[in-house]
């Protein structure tokens, strides 16, 4: 595939609610319809949750046959051969949530890291939740590193800046990115669960809410204020 212009490719990072809770319907919906395609081809990564059954099952269960072609690249227990070709294959590329420090480093091991880069500039439709989020920036807030939320400094940087999902529901992430940007981390965006922020090229261009009473947010020092 060839790469196509900035004002065709697309990246959707949601903040939580991504398959399950109110409003995730929309989100999934919203996905789809930017593929362009009646029945697109989705497939998930679920590596940061250590390709989970359970986000297996809750994927197959709301990517159904009727409204895509579902399909999955699973990398604990790999099946894929030419994962370059599986992927290109794709319309649509969504990343489930868990640690994204260990799906980064599964992911250069596999060489993915490198490939989804391709995928984003060849145009095929990019999202994650969570991890699946924060891994489309230059770094986040994640708890991959133990039971405190910190700094992620490694992501793909296909965005610039940095991601804090769950903004709403987790009363620690709002504080610790305050924190962090404080002291030295770059500013960026966050979102509540509910949320997703949908950039065409690598400008924000519209701000997806499943339901009123959630938010996205940017964040950044300035004179030394947050």
């Amino acid at each position: 595939m060839t790469d196509v212009p900035l004002a065709q490719r697309n990246i959707v990072a949601l903040g939580g609610g991504a398959f399950l809770g109110e409003g995730s319907e929309l989100l999934n919906e919203y996905l789809l319809r930017l593929t362009g395609k009646s029945r697109p081809r989705v497939c998930l990564i679920p590596t940061a949750s250590a390709d989970s059954d359970a986000w297996l099952v809750q994927f197959y269960r709301t990517f159904h046959a009727d409204r895509c072609r579902a399909s999955d690249l699973t990398l604990f227990n790999r099946t894929v051969d030419d994962i370059r070709a599986f992927l290109f294959d794709q319309d649509l590329i969504f990343v489930g949530g868990g640690n994204t420090a260990s799906m980064l480093a599964v992911w250069r091991a596999h060489d993915v890291d490198n490939i989804l880069r391709d995928a984003w500039a060849a145009g095929i439709v990019l999202g994650g939740v969570s991890a699946g989020a924060i891994c489309w920036f230059e770094g986040g807030v994640t708890d991959s590193f133990g039971p405190r939320l910190a700094a992620l400094r490694d992501g793909l940087g296909i965005l610039k800046g940095t991601f804090c999902p769950h903004y709403n529901s987790e009363t620690s992430r709002r504080p610790t990115y305050h924190r962090l940007i404080a002291e030295g981390l770059a500013g960026g965006y966050a979102a509540d669960d509910g949320v997703g922020l949908h950039f065409v090229g690598t400008d924000l261009a519209a701000i997806v809410g499943a339901r009123p009473d959630v938010r996205a947010y940017r964040v950044e020092g300035q004179a030394g204020v947050v």
